[in-house]
């Protein structure tokens, strides 16, 4: 059984792996304002960012679905991993040695599966490299010689050969320590007769990267014509590769794709290669399947739906390219980014066209797009005898719904007037009307404010809501109590800046907070050993509040307080004084008012002790609450 890792250990693999870096490898990050991030978040589909990563406390939320925690729990759910998995992962790349408690550290049996998985496509990616220089993979380098690539760029995309023997690569990863059963787990090997044997036999090797560049499968091409098998045969579905969830290239390509604000899709691994090196950086490739939801959602995180950013999809000319381009246009409304289509000329594939025609033509290709929506306008008209008014008709049934459908007010008046010319209908504004109210019409059904302003996101309907989704048991937060507000504020303060709070916040009730989230935090800070615990260790003490948190949901809501920037234009010891004030002299009105009642329920006849005894208790509260309105934080 594997032993628990030391939790210093623990400590050290979170204080040495900056959240920023390990959070930028899923997904574009920007400038949030007060020292945080901004991104579209990973967890949920969303058209605004309301994913937020603090660098500075180790810590990311997302306003919109509520997900939140460390960098260990931001592996964790991004990748599926456990809690010993992912610190095993994050210590291997800080180069941390792990102690293990309840016995000695055996790699073999302790290691995560997820770990030995990723492991053994490593290794067998660098057994391929290394074969690709042997006499039988002579075959292999003239296959790439021919379509131009040359050693450098084999190296460079990390190109192999598997060797065509039974078990060469079964044997070599049994000899790293690696089981049967491991193998045919990961798809590297698969039963055979006598025990298991290599998938992968006498073919070219593309090595598979997810987005933080980890091997997760291969694509081999077949190169023999004794090869009874696929051109192409891919890894099959493990724990580590699902082909909907990995785009080839996205390691090389993703910091180019995040800058530039596009992406160029193209159908195979050596399209990507060719694309590369002729200058066309951001190319990436989908591996033996049709570009899908799971794969928009991973450019979507890069791309950050800028107004500016485009998606090319380079396609042949032929029936098959045009039939793949009408399938991705029907993916286009999810992409807040424009969408093109790059026709190759001659029905040659990007590889073909630079080997033909060098470089440059590569980069012609990409820059010579043709908008999607109108690639599919111009196929969906041709399909219809535009010499007849019912062929005219139903042509522009069949198109103005996807006229109205463009996000863009201004590009969609333009194609309206377009298709009428297409279609030779001479009365423009009767297709550009019919255009308009179908786009009316779809925003009433859809209950948004039109085609090219989406709705408020999650984060932004729950701070319009009042009440807002609670935390805890008890009333719900309103967000537009001035009360909640400002209990709000101040545990941000307490969590943030708690060298500014303390310590008079350690002297604050639980009951001071009305809303019982807040209180629960409140509680959750105390149980930490308070806020002054916290004003020399910031990063420790946060990670001291959240293992106190008694709950997943108390939990979440201190990590989002962490995170939420402090509305204070300045954050000093005169802001945090503010907050500190209108907590304590809410909490002293209320007290003020309790008592009044109790006063009046006494009325007149009420034992002469016991009425003097609340007197007095009521001249001190209403005494220290007008020392809080004159004094301010100096009265505390």
């Amino acid at each position: 059984m594997a032993g628990r890792i030391n939790d210093d250990d623990v400590k050290a693999v979170r204080d040495a792996v900056p959240i920023d870096a390990v959070v930028s490898e899923y997904l574009q990050l920007r400038n949030a304002g007060g020292g945080n991030l901004k991104g579209l978040c990973p967890f949920h589909d969303e058209k605004s960012p309301s994913f937020q990563v603090s660098p500075s406390k180790g810590l990311f939320h997302c306003f919109g679905c509520q997900e939140g925690g460390d960098t260990i729990a931001f592996v964790m759910k991004i990748d599926h991993l456990s809690f010993s998995e992912t610190v095993e992962r994050l210590a291997a790349q800080a180069g941390i040695t792990l102690r293990y408690e309840e016995g000695g550290y055996n790699p073999t049996h302790q290691r995560g599966e997820r770990i030995r998985l990723v492991e053994a496509h490593k290794i067998a990616a660098e057994f391929y490299v290394e074969q690709l220089d042997g006499p039988e993979a002579e075959i292999g380098r003239k296959f790439l010689a021919e379509r131009g690539f040359d050693q450098a760029a084999a190296q460079h995309f990390g190109v192999g050969y598997s060797p065509a023997g039974w078990d060469h690569l079964t044997r070599y990863l049994r000899g790293k320590g690696f089981s049967d059963k491991e193998l045919v787990f990961s798809g590297l090997s698969q039963d055979g007769r006598r025990g298991p044997i290599d998938r992968f036999r006498g073919r070219l090797m593309w090595p598979i990267r997810d987005i933080t560049g980890e091997v997760v499968g291969f694509g081999a091409r077949k190169l023999r014509d004794d090869d009874n098998g696929p051109k192409y045969l891919n890894t099959p579905e493990t724990a580590i590769y699902k082909k909907s969830h990995v785009l080839y290239g996205i390691d090389l390509a993703k910091k180019e794709i995040a800058r530039t604000s596009r992406a160029v899709v193209v159908e195979g691994y050596t399209d990507v290669m060719a694309c590369h090196l002729a200058g066309v950086t951001t190319a990436i490739a989908t591996c033996g399947t049709a570009f899908g939801g799971d794969h928009i959602k991973i450019l979507r995180r890069l791309l950050m739906d800028n107004a500016t950013a485009e998606v090319i999809f380079t396609f042949d000319g032929d029936a098959a390219g045009q039939k793949a381009a009408l399938r991705a246009f029907e993916d286009d409304q999810k992409f807040a980014a424009e969408t093109s289509i790059a026709i190759t000329p001659g029905g040659m594939d990007p590889c073909e066209l630079r080997l033909a025609e060098g470089d440059a033509s590569v980069q012609k290709l990409v820059e010579s797009r043709t908008p999607l929506f109108e690639f599919a306008i111009r196929q969906m008209v041709a399909r219809h005898n535009l010499e007849t008014p019912a062929g005219r008709a139903a042509a522009l049934d069949e198109a103005a719904p996807v006229v109205a459908g463009i996000k863009n007010i201004a590009i969609q008046h333009e194609s309206a007037v377009q298709l009428a010319g297409m279609l030779g209908i001479l009365d423009t504004q009767f297709v550009v009307k019919r255009v308009a109210q179908l786009a009316r019409w779809a925003r009433e059904r859809g209950g948004r404010g039109g085609p090219d302003r989406p709705g408020p996101s999650r984060a932004q309907q729950q701070v319009q809501a009042a009440p807002a989704p609670q935390h805890t048991s008890g009333p719900a937060l309103n967000l537009r109590s001035p009360a909640h507000r400002t209990e709000r504020e101040l545990l941000k303060l307490a969590l943030q800046y708690p060298a500014l709070v303390s310590p008079a916040f350690d002297a604050y009730g639980v009951d001071e907070f009305t809303a019982p989230p807040y209180a629960a935090v409140r509680q959750t800070i105390e149980d930490a050993g308070g806020a002054e615990q916290g004003a020399g260790d910031t990063s420790g003490y946060l990670a001291r509040v959240r293992d106190a948190a008694p709950n997943d949901t108390v939990r979440a809501l201190v990590t989002e307080l962490a995170v939420e920037a402090v509305h204070g234009r300045i954050v000093d010891e005169a802001y945090a004084g503010e907050q500190l004030v209108q907590v304590r002299l809410r909490a002293v009105d209320r007290r003020i008012r309790d008592i009044q009642g109790t006063m009046a329920r006494l009325g007149s006849n009420a034992d002469p002790e016991r009425y003097g005894a609340v007197a007095n208790e009521l001249w001190v509260l209403q005494q220290y609450a007008q020392s809080l309105r004159n004094q301010g934080a100096a009265a505390l």
